[in-house]
């Protein structure tokens, strides 16, 4: 296989109370893949599974846990995993990809992102999802090309997961891992390690490891991303560097940041943070999570690259939703490629009906001024409906399942009314 392109990854966030307006848990995440990647949004209900029954993930198959919780994620279309997602327990997870002195294995095993979708699977808190992918990890490994193509692309992941009362920043190199809790104020990550020496769980051999390996001579300070990677710690927040960034848009909105704060950030091209290029922001979120637990948690994903251009549209957990079809990509079972040994010897065409229509609309926006301008305003203005319709229902603390049942669904339409 080819050697790897340059490091590229997403950003996540979360502010917490009383760096928010409201009270409120606010979680954000880019996506940032390969530029002609697809990304859908699929929700799966929660479902009970047989005794021994096993799961097929992207690369491996493991044993299935006895229930899983409904989910809702943002993901490559060709992929079993998600970049980010939430479960109807308001739990919220993102990953990134980070690299160290230990080498990522190529060797297939669970992805950074199947770890997303099984912690949202079977974990209902933050603390209960580091726990759930830590013994995932220890028992079977992370690995294999994180990309669809025959090129190499492996990494070692970090995660950031929330709930409604606390996130916690999971971070990895091979089975090795450090977390840390983060109880308010804001916290975010981007393609670095950056728990340093607040550590408040650990793999039970990380510091005699880093010991054997010459990385720490046991008697400093032991600071996790200084001594599993080449991060220069006490100048992590003043580099310029999207990790940088992200923290000095945070703190910039510190005890005020909304949703629409979130999705601002989310959309800062001079940050670098919604990402053009080669590797591109593909697929965004913004997560609201109020602490009361009468009140709905409400989840945004646009579905479509480049946040600027692209609308965040709600969702919210209620029985009997129904798969979110004009979002979801075409299947192709034991034919895919993916499947297929040796894999990724072709590509097929994986995009969805937003996501086309969205790609015809992206072209008009860029190019015939008067028209994009127009169309941009539209879906800005659909935007701003929806997020005052959820807010709405937030300070009312009035929720009629049957209303929000097709929500999602709903707003997609909408949206493609506008690009038609």
């Amino acid at each position: 296989m080819s050697p790897q392109p340059p490091p590229s990854s997403c950003d996540t966030f979360v502010a917490l109370p009383p760096a928010t307006a409201g009270g409120r848990v606010v979680f954000g995440k880019n996506s940032d893949r390969p530029a002609d990647e697809v990304q859908e949004v699929v929700y799966f209900p929660a479902a009970v599974h047989p005794p021994g029954a096993a799961l097929e993930c992207t690369y491996v198959r493991i044993d299935q846990a006895e229930r899983t919780h409904g989910v809702v994620l943002s993901r490559p279309a060709w992929l079993w995993g998600a970049e980010m997602g939430a479960n109807e327990h308001g739990l919220c997870i993102g990953n990134e990809a980070v690299w160290g002195r230990e080498e990522a294995g190529g060797e297939e095993a669970l992805l950074g992102m199947d770890l997303v979708r099984l912690g949202l699977e079977r974990a209902d808190t933050a603390e209960k999802a580091v726990t759930v992918i830590v013994d995932l990890l220890e028992k079977y490994g992370q690995g294999g090309n994180c990309m669809e193509s025959q090129m190499a692309f492996t990494y070692h992941n970090s995660f950031l997961i929330a709930d409604r009362k606390e996130a916690w920043v999971l971070e990895t190199s091979g089975k090795y891992w450090a977390a840390e809790k983060v109880d308010g104020g804001v916290r975010n990550i981007s393609n670095q390690l950056s728990i340093t020496t607040k550590i408040d769980r650990e793999h039970p051999e990380l510091k005699e490891y880093a010991k054997s390996k010459g990385w720490w001579d046991g008697e400093k300070e032991f600071d996790f991303a200084a001594t599993y990677s080449y991060v220069n710690t006490a100048r992590m927040t003043t580099t310029r560097g999207r990790y940088c960034e992200g923290y000095k848009l945070l703190n910039k909105h510190k005890g005020s940041i909304t949703s629409e704060i979130m999705m601002e950030i989310l959309r800062d091209k001079e940050s670098g943070i919604n990402m053009e290029g080669g590797f591109m922001t593909t697929g965004s979120m913004v997560s609201v999570l109020p602490q009361q637990p009468n009140l709905p948690c409400i989840h945004y994903f646009t579905g479509t690259p480049d946040p600027a251009r692209s609308v965040f549209k709600p969702f919210i957990f209620v029985p009997n939703i129904t798969q979110l079809l004009k979002t979801i990509s075409p299947t192709f079972g034991h034919d895919d490629p993916v499947k297929k040994q040796p894999r990724f010897q072709s590509k097929p065409d994986r995009r969805h009906e937003l996501y086309k229509k969205h790609e015809s609309a992206a072209v008009v926006m860029e190019t015939i001024e008067g028209k994009g301008k127009e169309m941009l305003k539209e879906i800005q203005k659909l935007e701003k409906q929806k997020i005052s319709e959820m807010e709405s229902i937030l300070q009312n603390g009035c929720l009629d399942a049957d209303q929000v049942v097709n929500l999602f669904s709903q707003c997609v339409e909408e949206e493609l009314k506008i690009y038609s």
